[in-house]
């Protein structure tokens, strides 16, 4: 089967907020259904086991492209989520989901039977079925649910007090909104997950962060904005449980359930990872564990998908033009002491020249078709500032970083160049359409400010200005190459 399939849905609650446990339930259907019509809210009493509160009932039509297993599934997850126990048939429950029919299909199997084998007996179910799909027909009765309805005594179905799901059925039921305007983006930012990466023939677990986008016409009801962030939990949820072989195949993953389950024109998937990294030190070879950050992103629309992989990384930045003060003082001073020029510059030449310090933030991302290592960015980002970080170093480890990051002074703006000529160099084999972007992050030590420097194009923009030497009066930005 494919395509939409219509369902109905019988709900009862009799724990808790019995009438917003209902409401909840029916905001996290629309994660995988469009609600169309939802009855009135009816209190009843229990059956079975009589020893329990009475139950607020109500039943709901909706459309969907799960399979029949697939929705069972789906909605025993809403009930797990909201509390629900195992525990002996007809307990209190503060949710309860059945599939009362779904298309007019007739199946049975262990786990599920449609239409619902009790439903023609229950005034509870009948009564709000009826309300919404008076000429419903039974396949198997070959009855409506009004006839169904009415060889019951449901007089023990009464309309509940409160009216809150009434309002949230119209809610449902709006059509387009009054202003015809579209949407740039509707998204839901900071979603922590435990995402799974197959590295070298292993699956490893990793802490993430994920926000996600989804550009929506104003032809769209406004459903589909009120239950995004519904949609991108359950899309969130389904994509930590799989693993996947690289990030810009789990980010594509997610960009394109957001485009399926939204009908969304354009969907944007954004994941950073912390990824950690074997180092061992220069000089005592001590092994540590870094951590970096790992970072995809991926735009979809229905027909293609792009990516970008990136990394941020840590190291040492020495700034040159302090050291070539301290450099130019160091020289007079010697000269004062009577030492021959020549003799000077040589000594100068052999010991490393004072300069102040800093801790720096390398990020360095990359978008292609082709699959780009992670670990291979990093190494860019790492070589590219005077010296890379450790997080164990002995005390001859630590006179070689800093004899290292001050025998090789840079500023932000060459670490930035130094990323994109590695870039460059280590991807010959990527089309010019491809994108690059080097940013620089300087935490300064004696200033109250950080420093920043950035560059960012399509890789043929990077270089033909490489080559030809001439600066270009335009730069090619992410989002520009992101649009599909």
């Amino acid at each position: 089967m494919t395509g939409q399939h219509c369902v109905y849905l019988g709900m009862g609650a009799n724990l808790g907020d019995r009438q917003g446990n209902l409401a909840q339930a029916l905001q996290y259907i629309r994660a995988r259904a469009s609600v169309e019509k939802v009855s009135a809210c009816y209190e009843t009493e229990p059956v079975g086991y009589l020893a329990q509160p009475d139950f607020i009932n109500l039943a709901c039509s909706a459309s969907t492209d799960l399979e029949p297993l697939e929705l069972l599934a789906f909605l025993k997850q809403i009930e797990k989520r909201m509390g629900r126990q195992s525990t002996f048939r007809n307990a209190p429950r503060p949710i309860d989901i059945d599939i009362l029919f779904y298309d007019d299909q007739v199946m049975e199997s262990p786990e599920l039977v449609i239409p619902h084998p009790r439903l023609h007996d229950r005034g509870f179910v009948l009564v709000p079925l009826a309300e919404i799909a008076p000429d419903l027909v039974h396949p198997v009765f070959q009855a409506t649910a009004v006839e169904l309805l009415a060889r019951l005594d449901h007089t023990g179905v009464i309309g509940a007090a409160r009216e809150l799901i009434l309002e949230l059925g119209a809610e449902i039921r709006k059509g387009v909104p009054a202003a015809p305007l579209t949407l740039t983006r509707v998204g839901v930012t900071n979603l922590r997950r435990i995402i799974r990466i197959a590295r070298a023939s292993e699956e490893n677990l990793f802490y993430a962060e994920l926000d996600l986008f989804a550009d929506l016409g104003y032809e769209q009801p406004e459903v589909s904005v009120s239950r995004f962030p519904d949609v991108m939990e359950e899309a969130a949820d389904e994509v930590a449980q799989i693993s996947y072989p690289d990030i810009e195949t789990l980010t594509e993953r997610l960009a394109r359930l957001v485009v399926a389950r939204q009908n969304a024109h354009r969907a944007e998937a954004h994941v950073r990872a912390v990824i950690p990294r074997e180092k061992v030190a220069p000089v005592s070879r001590r092994s540590t564990q870094e951590l970096f950050n790992l970072v995809g992103i991926a735009v979809s629309s229905p027909a293609q998908t792009k990516h970008v992989v990136g990394v941020e990384a840590e190291g040492v930045t020495v700034s040159p033009g302090a050291q070539e003060m301290v450099r130019d003082g160091s020289r007079s001073r010697l000269i004062e002491e009577g030492y021959p020029p020549a003799e000077a510059d040589r000594i100068l030449n052999l010991v490393p020249i004072a300069s102040h310090s800093q801790r720096g933030r390398s990020t360095l991302m990359i978008g292609a078709e082709q699959p780009i290592r992670a670990e291979e960015l990093v190494g860019i980002a790492e070589s590219s500032m005077s010296c890379e970080t450790f997080g164990r170093l002995s005390r001859p480890d630590e006179l070689f970083v800093v004899e290292k990051a001050h025998r090789q002074p840079r500023s932000i703006g060459d670490v930035v160049r130094a990323m994109l000529q590695a870039a460059v160099e280590r991807y010959v084999h990527l089309p010019d359409t491809a994108f690059v972007l080097a940013r620089q992050v300087d935490l300064e030590g004696i200033h109250r400010h950080n420093a920043v420097a950035e560059r960012y194009g399509a890789l043929g923009e990077i270089r033909r200005e490489m080559l030809s030497s001439q600066s270009l009066a335009r730069h090619t930005t992410m989002q520009e190459w992101l649009e599909l």
